[in-house]
């Protein structure tokens, strides 16, 4: 007899090992989140897949289920909350989607397009911080990355490599690379690896790619983000 939790009122099976969101995901339940993917080892770090587990806030992507769980994750509480978070993300950093590359293929323009994101809300920090073009083929645009770190785990788990890391804290966390001039020409990084193509947002692009699909006909642009999510998340279940 298999184990079962509920998310919002619906009966969800689990299995051992899994966490609310390995669970939610295989039942077809969307948890807003940016930093997880199935591929690599929970972080925990966007904050936006938490839910309340028989009261409590708990992190969806690092919580295991475990029976008898009632989970609480669509309702407007969570929702508010998470729209905040969202909204902080944007303003943290410089995100400007009319004017960025990724728009229409960007998660986290998509996630805010899910909850109903009309505006800012908050000022915009208008960061300062690098773009490293030095690299022939891969670019980074420090402006804009969320510290999701999932270039960090796909640079370890997948390429072997430890490209990246993540470095201070609070308002001098930064992404950085590990090479003596600290720049990403002086890596041994690919085009191929898994940790170039990861990224959420546009902080990690591909040189001389740009606009090859045309605005109105990216993934985002027909399809909400959880649509997207959940179809991507089976496919790489079955394979």
């Amino acid at each position: 007899m298999s184990k079962t939790i509920t998310i919002d009122g619906q009966v969800v099976p689990f299995e051992d090992g899994q966490t609310i969101m390995d669970a939610a995901t295989a039942a077809g339940v969307y948890i807003p989140h940016l930093c997880h993917h199935p591929e690599y080892t929970p972080h925990g770090s966007c904050k936006l897949c938490t839910v309340k587990v028989n009261g409590r806030n708990c992190s969806a992507c690092t919580f295991p289920a475990l029976e008898g769980q009632e989970v609480l994750n669509d309702t407007p509480d969570l929702n508010a909350d998470r729209q905040k978070i969202t909204q902080m993300l944007f303003v943290e950093g410089n995100h400007f989607c009319p004017s960025c590359e990724k728009t229409g293929n960007c998660q986290l323009q998509g996630l805010a397009y899910h909850l109903n994101m009309l505006d800012n809300h908050f000022p915009h920090f208008y960061a300062t911080r690098q773009v490293d073009a030095s690299h022939p083929e891969v670019m980074i645009d420090h402006n804009r990355c969320i510290f999701c770190t999932l270039c960090v785990r796909a640079s370890h788990e997948t390429d072997g490599k430890d490209v990246f890391g993540i470095s201070g804290r609070g308002l001098n966390k930064h992404l950085i690379i590990n090479s003596p001039s600290g720049e990403l020409k002086d890596t041994d990084i690919s085009i191929d690896d898994a940790a170039v193509h990861i990224c959420p947002t546009g902080a990690i692009l591909i040189k001389r790619t740009g606009y090859q699909i045309p605005i109105g006909q990216r993934i985002y642009d027909h399809q909400q983000i959880d649509q997207v999510s959940l179809a991507r998340e089976h496919h790489q279940d079955e394979q």
